[in-house]
């Protein structure tokens, strides 16, 4: 079975909205969009590129909207974004969509069932590995996955900063679910990369003193 793995930069408050610039994601009055351009560095660069492996894609509509007005020609920073499949959960396109018929490899679905069965086939990459299903942005889509415990690994970029307001990682529907440190690292400019893997249960107890 296929992991689904979130992929988020994220501040220390939680948010989540237009890390990559201005433009990207205004909504609600957003004034803080490139937030993240600050804290770039090698170790964080490194990084990015070893998560920018063949994968497949789920994506909510306005990231999707994003990454199809950009990704379709500019593949040469990104090797695999076009040839994976691109996973398209909305209720307001249509699979006539131009764009979904016009970035190929994309697929629309509507239904948390759609998301399982996805999850259940094994596509393999070209060395035989099952290819993870990684989920970039789509902040209401986290939301649906982490309300029916369908998230398997966090690779959060925890990035020293506090926002105030935006759009956040972690809502109040997400049912209890614990995870493990599986890695981590810290950039120069003090970002904590951090990969969390699903770990069964929370568990509870008394600390004594």
């Amino acid at each position: 079975m296929k992991k689904i793995v979130v992929l988020s930069m994220i501040s220390l408050d939680g948010v989540i909205q237009a890390p990559g610039g201005p433009e990207e994601d205004p909504s609600g009055g957003f004034e803080y969009g490139g937030w993240t351009a600050p804290f770039g560095d090698e170790i964080y660069g490194r990084e990015v590129q070893k998560e920018m492996q063949p994968a497949d894609y789920l994506l909510g509509r306005k990231t999707f909207e994003i990454w199809a007005d950009y990704w379709p020609t500019h593949g040469e920073f990104w090797p695999g974004i076009n040839d994976g499949s691109k996973y398209v959960f909305s209720k307001t396109l249509s699979k006539s969509d131009p764009l979904i018929t016009g970035w190929e490899n994309s697929v629309l679905i509507n239904t948390v069932e759609d998301i399982k069965k996805i999850k259940s086939h094994n596509n393999h990459d070209e060395n035989s590995k099952v290819r993870d299903i990684q989920v970039w942005g789509s902040g209401e889509l986290v939301q649906l996955l982490l309300q029916n415990d369908l998230v398997d690994e966090l690779r959060l970029k925890i990035h020293p900063i506090i926002l105030g307001k935006g759009k956040k990682l972690f809502g109040y529907g997400a049912i209890p679910a614990a995870f493990s440190l599986e890695e981590s690292t810290v950039t120069t400019s003090g970002v904590i990369i951090a990969v969390y893997k699903r770990a069964g249960k929370v568990s509870t107890g008394t600390i004594e003193v």
